[in-house]
């Protein structure tokens, strides 16, 4: 038994003794009084008023009792009675298969309908709640801290090989069937409209300037390579014997169309580049033009390849031993990029109100789609368990969560009962004294 029932069992039994205590005490006043209005004929008026107060309070007492019993079983046990009462007995176990329905009907109108979850998140921030949550540092130290204890865990049991055969059968049928055109597309229309673009071309361009400004022998080395496969080296041999650099001569060029482009934004080969993308993104949303044909036909070759799928098979290995080693270091990079990494995304997700506008409005569809497609299944998943439960079964479920409340209701029964019999004996006797 788990402490939560032991402890609602203790206080189902304290109720009960209690109740029981308050009742007995009510009885034994009622009888007192009895025995004493014998020995005090002169206080008979005021020893009335305090026995109705008791019988008062044992009715109450003992009607509560009754009321609250045979909501779980039957008070009379074998003994013949009425069956009008017999038919009020053993409420809860009767009615099992009604309470089943209604408790389903419950939880689906006022949980998980549609209408409640849609109504419920637009009241809640739910990705912000998110995003403070993983920007706590003990949150995302728990979270790389499970990762780490984990992780290496499941690929020990799993294996590398398992793992590998499982992407090589799967996924590569998965992107084998797929049409990558139109996600090429959506890719690229968000580099675009997100201006990323020319973010990664600035970049790229700096990281060329600076490689070649600070690498002059292997620059030097890649142009006789490019002169050597354009087959123009001999000839750039002979400019230089008449004093003529080509090498040079290109090495500054570039140099020069790169520092251009990095001081103009609106530089033709940077417009070029974006009306190339532009074209390029408008033609693979089409899966029939040339460019969206081409490129899934590469994809494809690259399928079909046993050289590619050795690889991929080989490359699960190595990544899968490389992870599992670096999660089994202390400290491990892995789960310190993973932690900065949860960290940067909640403080993102606290700070970016359009994100979060996104997030929210898709996390409330998706939750409202599920609701609609699982709900009832929730519900019958519910009423087919509470059908189950054997009726003790149930009697026991319910008296435990209820059942300490409802005999302190005996307490009370005892207790109101008592007051309103004291409040009729005096108005019995204040209306016997003025008559």
């Amino acid at each position: 038994m788990s402490l939560t029932t032991q402890t609602t069992s203790t206080n189902l039994q304290r109720s009960k003794r209690f109740a029981s205590i308050a009742l007995i005490m009510a009885v034994l006043a009622w009888l007192a009084l009895m025995l004493l209005a014998k020995f005090l004929p002169n206080d008979v008026w005021l020893i009335h008023i305090l026995m109705l107060g008791a019988e008062a309070g044992v009715v109450g007492g003992l009607a509560d009792w009754y009321a609250i019993t045979v909501l779980f079983r039957n008070p009379f046990g074998k003994m013949p009675i009425p069956r009008f009462l017999l038919d009020h007995t053993e409420i809860i176990p009767r009615n099992k298969a009604r309470i089943a329905e209604s408790m389903g009907r419950f939880v689906q109108e006022n949980f998980l309908s549609p209408e409640v979850v849609e109504r419920s998140l637009k009241q809640t921030d739910l990705s912000l709640s998110v995003g403070r949550w993983l920007a706590n540092p003990q949150n995302n130290a728990q979270i790389t801290q499970l990762m780490q204890q984990s992780l290496p865990q499941v690929l020990d049991f799993v294996g590398q090989e398992q793992i590998a055969a499982f992407i090589q059968s799967n996924s590569v049928q998965w992107v084998r069937n797929t049409q990558i055109n139109s996600l090429a597309s959506e890719m690229l229309r968000a580099v675009l409209d997100n201006d990323f673009h020319q973010d990664l071309l600035q970049r790229g361009l700096d990281l060329a300037h600076d490689w070649v400004t600070f690498h002059p022998e292997q620059t030097r080395e890649l142009t006789q390579r490019i002169f050597q496969e354009l087959g123009v080296w001999k000839m750039a041999k002979g400019f230089h014997w008449i004093g003529i650099d080509m090498q040079q001569r290109m090495i500054d060029s570039l140099i020069g169309k790169v520092e251009a482009m990095l001081a103009d934004p609106e530089h033709p080969w940077r417009q070029y580049i974006e009306n190339y993308a532009q074209t390029l993104m408008l033609e693979l949303r089409d899966p029939d033009s040339e460019a969206s044909l081409r490129l899934n036909a590469t994809k494809n070759a690259l399928l079909d390849s046993p050289q590619m799928l050795n690889f991929i098979s080989g490359a699960v290995v190595i990544l899968c031993n490389a992870i599992k080693q670096d999660l089994q270091k202390e400290p491990s990079g892995i789960a310190q990029n993973l932690r900065a990494a949860i960290e940067l995304v909640g403080q993102n997700l606290m700070e970016n109100d359009k994100v979060r506008e996104i997030l929210n409005q898709r996390l409330s569809q998706l939750a409202i789609q599920i609701s609609d497609q699982y709900s009832n299944k929730v519900i019958r998943f519910i009423s087919q368990r509470i059908h189950e439960w054997d009726s003790s079964e149930m009697i026991g479920k319910i008296e435990n969560e209820v059942g300490g409340d409802l005999h302190m209701i005996r307490v009370n029964g005892v207790i109101v009962g008592a007051f309103i019999g004291l409040c009729l004996g005096m108005i019995r006797a204040a209306f016997e004294y003025l008559i």
